[in-house]
């Protein structure tokens, strides 16, 4: 994968970590940024050698949205068709990050608001702390909570009470409360979380990458179906992820009284 201009980009034993890197601005994004990331998501949906990838942020803090004088103030100053390509390459982040087949697993520590919290919110797992702030802030801007699938997505997440709140307010849902309604799936201390979303990365590539890959999509896929839909689908899922050599490697290495070294293939 070609070098990033607006963020860093390491991978590590099969880990690609994902660094929003302007802490002195608590990393927000900006045009060239939201377009890098996207590129780069879909990228790894054909990137055999990385098995999962953690996002996070430099300097304490995870994203503090889009950034005012980069993209807020030109976004004042631009017609229709301007804006509706924005929001449109904003959403294919989104939908970027939902393709990829690699677990996306979001480390989050301070701030984490607008476009921040979106990012964190289509991620795979999310890990915060207690001091973490969730804000959906678009209706503080005076935008509408409907921002790259938030109506979509929160909802399933926490509830569509608890989703309703924050978009209409846009308050700060604070760790303990990210995580009490699902949002988190752990808090750990301040300093801790990367570290924590690394090991639960590199488990994670150590599995069956392809089989991963396939409940990451029918995770997604089953949100639109009803339940004699999502069985059949996922019984030809499970048909086609025991054709696999993983599979084959699994029974051996439990017949051999061994760990399996999956290979994704």
């Amino acid at each position: 994968m070609t070098p990033k201009q607006h963020f860093q980009y390491a991978v590590a034993e099969g880990v690609a970590t994902i660094t929003l890197n302007r802490p002195e601005r608590k990393n927000p994004l900006t045009f060239e940024s939201y377009a890098e990331l996207r590129d780069t998501f879909r990228d790894l949906a054909t990137d055999t050698t990385v098995k999962a990838v953690v996002l996070t942020g430099a300097g304490g803090n995870f994203c503090s949205g889009g950034d005012v004088f980069d993209i807020i103030e030109p976004l004042t100053k631009m017609k229709m068709p301007a804006l509706l390509a924005f929001t449109r390459m904003t959403g294919d982040l989104v939908k970027a990050m939902r393709a990829c087949p690699q677990p996306v697993i979001a480390a989050v520590e301070g701030v984490c608001a607008g476009a921040g919290a979106i990012l964190a919110m289509a991620s795979d797992l999310r890990y915060a702390t207690t001091e973490t702030r969730t804000a959906f802030l678009f209706a503080r801007v005076g935008l509408a909570g409907c921002d790259m699938g938030a109506c979509a997505i929160l909802p399933r997440i926490i509830g569509q009470g608890r989703a309703s709140e924050l978009l209409f307010t846009g308050r700060a849902m604070t760790g303990d409360e990210g995580f009490n309604w699902g949002f988190y799936n752990a808090l750990h201390p301040v300093g801790d979380v990367l570290a924590h979303a690394r090991g639960v990365a590199s488990k994670l590539a150590r599995g069956p990458g392809f089989a991963h890959g396939m409940t990451k999509k029918m995770l997604h896929l089953e949100w639109s179906m009803d339940v004699d839909s999502a069985i059949e689908a996922e019984a030809q899922a499970q048909a086609v992820c025991m054709a696999t050599q993983d599979f084959t490697r699994a029974f051996e290495a439990f017949a051999a009284k061994r760990a399996p070294d999956f290979k994704g293939d």
